[in-house]
């Protein structure tokens, strides 16, 4: 499992991450990471080590997942000099669009990222708040592949560990790193 390189990094944002027992419904244990985003020093931590990141893989754009995923990839794709490139539900987006569905635990959903939304081989790094089972991390990877973009990488703030996310994205990742910043 790749996490951060810096645990200083990890315990700052994880003790910035808040715990809401039995929400959405019961016997969920919710991770809130509004606490995180209202600490102006852990949510800068956090958009300058994404940034840094992307500068690292060489991506050309920053791809954030409705809807945290864009409060984290929107800044950090600002501060490393990058444009930003939504993934959003179904119907979202104007235009022209990609569209690739995938199973949820209580149905399906749909993703959508617009035709023109990468230059052909634009380099992409991947950002989102969580990965727990990997059905929309994958959805959205099939997307960016479709838009004929190349995926240089993945960043989470956070990995649900006891579950299967991590190996179902194997085959979506064609080499790409994977990356969490804390795992829990």
């Amino acid at each position: 499992m790749t996490s951060t390189t810096d645990p200083a990094l990890s315990e700052l944002l994880n003790s910035r991450i808040r715990d809401v027992r039995d929400y959405p419904k019961p016997g969920v244990l919710f991770k809130d990471i509004a606490p995180l985003l209202a600490d102006a020093e852990a949510f800068g931590a956090l958009t300058r080590a994404l940034a840094e990141r992307a500068r690292e893989l060489g991506a050309t754009k920053v791809v954030g997942l409705e809807a945290r995923g864009f409060v984290l990839a929107a800044p950090a794709a600002f501060a490393a000099g990058l444009g930003f490139v939504p993934i959003r539900k179904k119907g979202k987006l104007p235009g022209e669009v990609f569209a690739r569905s995938y199973d949820l635990e209580y149905g399906s959903a749909t993703l959508e990222v617009q035709c023109d939304a990468f230059e052909p081989g634009e380099k992409v790094l991947v950002v989102d708040d969580v990965l727990a089972t990997g059905g929309t991390i994958a959805a959205s990877l099939d997307l960016v592949q479709e838009a004929g973009a190349e995926l240089v990488g993945v960043v989470v703030l956070m990995e649900l560990g006891f579950l299967t996310g991590r190996a179902k994205l194997a085959s979506h990742l064609h080499g790409a790193p994977l990356e969490t910043l804390v795992v829990v």
